[in-house]
């Protein structure tokens, strides 16, 4: 039986059940928001960044009333099973980043000057035109903001697309943000791959998405006959490595979190524990006693630290990494248990895992750390690169052995003794597939734009 494309019925993963269904747009609907996003581009270009951030200022405000925060909160947790207490937390992290963001963009878009034997260029960062963004929908406001943030602010009118998971949430987070800025400046469609597709069909200056390599891969396929704009975060395996001497409850406690967390469901999850065989035993142990303190449950109660995974498919992955790495000789420190009606899977841990293994090389994106035993910290390193992916890591350990251990890891974003999280000003950066353009950053906010230079002759003195 042929799936009916236009129409998406989401799944609460907390009960399995459907959704009601909602109208995809259509090719007609693409095209039309495409051509309002063009119409209104040149315009938008000349306002000016600070013109521009006092009107998504009001959107980004009318996000925090506080009816519509707690509406887009609870539609995260009834269409990919974030808890709610974790729900409410992104819809404030979105609101918190337009400050910050045009500040960036207010920096990033001032002209620099070079002069050199007569000659006087200035250099300007112009906007592009139309930008798509194609959203994820691990975190469906939070990270398609940052993305519509920064085209916005950069003079781009957006046309966007959330996940097929988590359309009504995008839908509303889009529909409200719009409401305060000028007609065609920012578009919603909702669908599948298919609109995505056809977005860039019609002839988009920019895409920015998040999501995984295999879609990246397609819309840079499709990006190639127009040589359209790219920025890509295409998801990870983060390691950490954890070297003798270092504090083993911050370092598990991390793990913990960082691996668990949204159920694993984090682009840069710990995913890969690299642990030197001198501590490995005491690590994994209070690992493991990490995992089976943390409560998974209905995302509705107070007292529930993970969630259901996002969709049953989701689920079924990770299950089947984890079914064949146990085949293949690894061990499960903690109980393999899924449950229903929803898509529930407890936090697990394995050891005994070879590079080899699936679980090892392929992004797992669900509740499940696995442990490699290293004798050095050559050996941690060569395991840790050894990988398609580059997003983030982490290494714990005495100071100065993490650091040269961290100068040596092949990705965009390396913690020592933490986690990763970019710093006020930093860049957002993948390395090998991890990803192509980058965000955030007065950087990042240049890769939204395209840099004219203009020369003329001036007197030397």
């Amino acid at each position: 039986m042929t799936p009916d494309v236009s129409v998406l019925t989401p799944v609460d993963p907390a009960t399995g059940r459907p959704h009601p269904p909602l109208p995809c747009s259509s090719a007609e609907d693409v095209a039309a928001a495409v051509e309002r996003a063009r119409r209104a581009a040149p315009a938008w270009a000349r306002a000016g960044v600070r013109e521009r951030a006092t009107l998504i200022e009001r959107g980004i405000a009318a996000l925090g009333h506080p009816e519509t925060a707690e509406a887009l909160a609870a539609s995260i947790t009834s269409e990919m099973g974030k808890p709610l207490a974790k729900a409410r937390g992104e819809v404030a992290v979105a609101r918190s980043r337009f400050a910050p963001y045009a500040e960036r963009a207010e920096a990033a878009a001032r002209p620099t000057v070079a002069r050199e034997g007569g000659v006087e260029v200035e250099v300007r960062v112009c906007p592009l035109g139309v930008a798509a963004v194609i959203g994820p929908w691990n975190f469906p406001v939070a990270t398609p903001n940052n993305l519509v943030l920064s085209s916005l602010l950069m003079g781009n009118t957006v046309v966007f697309k959330p996940s097929e998971v988590t359309p009504r949430t995008g839908l509303a987070y889009a529909e409200r943000l719009a409401e305060a800025l000028p007609a065609g400046v920012l578009s919603v469609v909702v669908g599948g791959g298919e609109v995505g597709a056809e977005i860039l069909r019609r002839g988009v200056d920019l895409v920015a998405f998040t999501g995984s390599i295999r879609t990246g891969q397609a819309i840079m396929r499709a990006a190639a006959d127009r040589m359209t704009r790219l920025v890509l975060e295409l998801g990870g395996k983060d390691p950490l490595v954890v070297l003798p001497g270092a504090d083993l409850d911050r370092a598990a406690a991390f793990a913990a979190a960082q691996g668990f967390g949204n159920s694993g469901q984090v682009c840069v999850a710990v995913e890969r524990a690299i642990v030197h065989r001198d501590v490995a035993d005491a690590f994994r142990d209070r690992l493991v006693a990490a995992a089976e303190a943390l409560r998974v449950g209905d995302p509705r109660e107070a007292d529930t630290d993970l969630g259901p995974l996002a969709t049953a498919a989701q689920r079924d992955h990770v299950l089947a990494q984890v079914e064949a790495a146990v085949a293949a000789g690894a061990r499960a420190c903690t109980a393999v248990r899924c449950w229903g009606p929803g898509f529930y899977m407890a936090p697990l841990v394995l050891d005994r895992v070879e590079p080899s293994m699936g679980i090892v090389q392929e992004e797992t994106f669900g509740p499940v750390v696995t442990v490699e035993t290293v004798a050095s910290a050559d050996e941690a390193v060569a395991r840790a690169n050894a990988t398609r992916y580059g997003l983030g890591a982490s290494v714990f350990g005495p100071d100065e052995e993490a650091a040269a251990v961290a100068r040596r890891l092949e990705a965009g974003m390396v913690g020592i003794n933490r986690g990763l999280s970019a710093a006020a000003g930093a860049p957002w950066v993948g390395w090998k597939m991890s990803g192509y353009g980058y965000a955030r950053s007065v950087e990042g906010m240049r890769q939204f734009g395209v840099p004219r230079t203009t020369a003329r002759d001036v007197a030397e003195a």
